[in-house]
């Protein structure tokens, strides 16, 4: 287990990003469940992300006035519950430490927790009341800190009516505390507790709208939200002093039960850290989200989801088809045995390595606008499949030369001789040449160039005929003259056979790439399909959460600002039915571009049917 270390450094205020942190975060393939824990300086945050990691020991633990942690640290561990999740816990420095210069640099810290995590741990201590409420102002300035998307919408709905869809679960941690969990004389629960500490002050004047201002934002901001308390760890403060030594049985055994209810909650209830539209963060994604938001810091801008967005999807894409890229060279490479008896013997290699490739290329990217990358990837295969083709036929070439090399080495060596050049030399000639042709036709796995070798072949011996023909004087003028028309004909005849070959070939690579292009538009129908899905499950969620929002304020009065949430819900509403309408021209965009690029270069024109016809030798024709 890897020890905890700081990932965003604070040094004078200044936010800087630690590489080492980075380098373990890239390395990281599996989904990560991000815990952060945020609150006041020396209120014992850094206890609890310790137990999360099932130690006393790790981040660093104090006991004086000063703010032991600095910035945000990051403890990567398996997760406990999940099998292949990593668990990032992120203890961040205490707010409100009076050596700080910029109260800002506390915001961004609280803003970077919010938009790192999945699970948000805010840390207090004694009650929650109006003074813990007060000291969560940051919570007021998100809107100011977080953008959701890079410009304004042209309906006039606020942005941070977004925040909802991506902002993580919300848990507040009262440590310290003594009172009774009961309200009006009826007992509560933790979660109860925290509902009605935020339920809004009645009352239209300055201090009511001030304190109603946290309130609002934790109940509109996150909808999923949770409460733990903890009593005191032991009433002994030399061992409060020193807690991370303390053994199980010197503490409190309710405290003990308390931080084990937290724990196992975490384990089992804590998500996945996702992006809007269910993008699932890997620790790599963590990664280029961290550096994305704390440069945009460093230049004085506002941290936006979708510009954050846009830049992991251009990274992730564009590693989704080198991966998707190196698969179908692999795959090809060990499935391909050159030269393949048939040029369709490859077509289907081929068409199920792009499968698989495919298939990789969409399950790890996300955002692809205008199927940019997809038709990048298409690209990419083409290139590669018309490399293997080139192999292929530069494979059979050498191997079908090196078979005829071999067989027709007595009949040059006869040739040469002049076995020939004596009456009836020509019948001889033909054959010799008629059993080397029957020979070279029992060669297995010549491959697609064993028509083109062969016909070459008895091109080069063209001249050479016509000259043991012309030399036969055992033949008449008339029968030599039938004779050299007969191998005129059967020359004509083995060009159109080659002719037909190469004609049935470009119709065989013409359906492959229809046959692509379907796989293609296959595959992108079912993502598009299951993004659809997950859209429609976030808008429905961000729905239900404001009608119960809504419904809470008009029970308790609120009845102006029950009605303000109007326009989000019809804004809202109209979202879900233009997704439920689909994106139709989405795809018939989609499909023109896939085969745009997949006729670009390939076969020119529609090969005229052939029949089902088979490369094959020229079968020898006796006299």
């Amino acid at each position: 287990m890897m020890d905890p270390i700081c990932l965003v450094e604070n040094d004078n205020e200044i936010l800087s990003v630690n590489q080492k942190a980075l380098q373990i975060l890239e390395k990281i393939s599996q989904p990560v469940v991000v815990v952060a824990i945020v609150g006041l300086y020396r209120t014992g945050k850094s206890y609890l992300m310790n137990r999360l990691a099932g130690q006393n020991h790790g981040f660093p633990l104090g006991s004086t006035v000063q703010s032991e942690t600095k910035g945000i640290w990051m403890w990567c561990v398996p997760h406990p519950s999940k099998e292949n999740h990593t668990l990032v816990l992120l203890d961040t420095e205490g707010l409100g430490d009076v050596e700080k210069g910029d109260p800002k640099n506390d915001s961004w810290i609280f803003a970077l927790a919010v938009l790192l995590c999945s699970t948000f741990v805010y840390n207090s201590t004694s009650t929650i009341n109006h003074q813990a409420l007060e000291q969560l102002y940051y919570v007021t300035e998100l809107t100011e800190l977080i953008q959701a998307k890079s410009s304004p919408r042209p309906d006039g709905v606020e942005d941070s009516a977004e925040f909802v869809s991506f902002f993580p679960d919300f848990i507040w941690a009262v440590r310290d505390f003594t009172l009774e969990l009961k309200l009006n004389g009826y007992p509560i629960t933790e979660d109860q507790y925290l509902e009605n500490a935020l339920k809004l002050i009645p009352g239209k004047n300055p201090k009511a709208r001030t304190s109603n201002l946290p309130r609002e934002c934790i109940r509109h901001f996150f909808p999923t939200r949770k409460c733990f308390v903890f009593g005191w760890p032991t009433n002994d403060k030399e061992l409060l002093y020193n807690i991370e030594n303390v053994s199980e049985d010197q503490l409190d055994p309710k405290f003990l039960e308390q931080t084990n209810n937290f724990c196992s909650y975490i384990f089992t209830n804590a998500k996945i850290k996702t992006l809007k539209e269910g993008i699932m963060v890997t620790g790599n994604r963590l990664r280029t989200l961290v550096v994305t938001y704390v440069d945009t810091i460093n230049i004085g801008a506002v941290p936006c989801l979708e510009n954050a967005v846009t830049t992991l999807a251009q990274l992730e894409n564009s590693a989704a088809v080198q991966k998707a890229a190196d698969h179908y060279s692999e795959q090809m490479a060990q499935r391909l045995s050159l030269p393949t008896e048939t040029l369709q013997e490859l077509l289907e290699v081929h068409a199920a390595c792009e499968r698989e490739a495919i298939a990789i290329f969409m399950e790890s990217s996300f955002k692809d606008k205008d199927q940019e990358f997809q038709r990048g990837l298409v690209e990419v295969i083409k290139n590669k499949k018309e490399g293997f083709m080139q192999q292929n036929e530069e494979a059979s070439i050498k191997y079908c030369q090196a078979k005829l090399d071999a067989l027709s080495k007595a009949l040059m060596e006869s040739i040469s001789a002049g076995a020939f050049s004596v009456p009836g030399g020509h019948k001889l000639y033909r054959k010799a040449m008629d059993r080397l042709q029957q020979d070279y036709c029992q060669v297995p796995r010549k491959g697609v160039k064993e028509n083109e070798v062969l016909q070459s072949f008895l091109q080069s011996q063209v001249a050479v005929e016509k000259s043991i023909l012309q030399a036969d004087k055992a033949l008449t003028e008339g029968e030599k003259a039938v004779a050299e028309e007969r191998a005129r004909n059967e020359t004509a005849e083995k060009e159109q056979e080659l002719l037909r070959q190469k004609l049935q070939e470009q119709q065989q690579e013409m359906e492959a790439q229809e046959r692509s292009l379907q796989e293609n538009i296959a595959q992108l129908t079912e993502k598009l399909a299951r993004e659809r899905e997950n859209l429609l499950r976030e808008q429905t969620m961000m729905l239900e959460h404001k009608l119960k929002a809504q419904e809470a304020l008009l029970k308790e009065g609120f009845r102006k600002k029950s009605e303000n949430m109007s326009a989000e819900i019809n804004h809202l509403r109209n979202m879900i039915d233009n997704t439920n309408d689909g994106n139709l021209w989405k795809f018939t965009w989609s499909r023109a571009g896939l085969r745009r690029n997949q006729t670009q270069g390939g076969p020119q024109g529609r090969a005229k049917e052939t029949g089902n016809l088979t490369p094959r030798c020229a079968k020898a024709k006796r006299r």
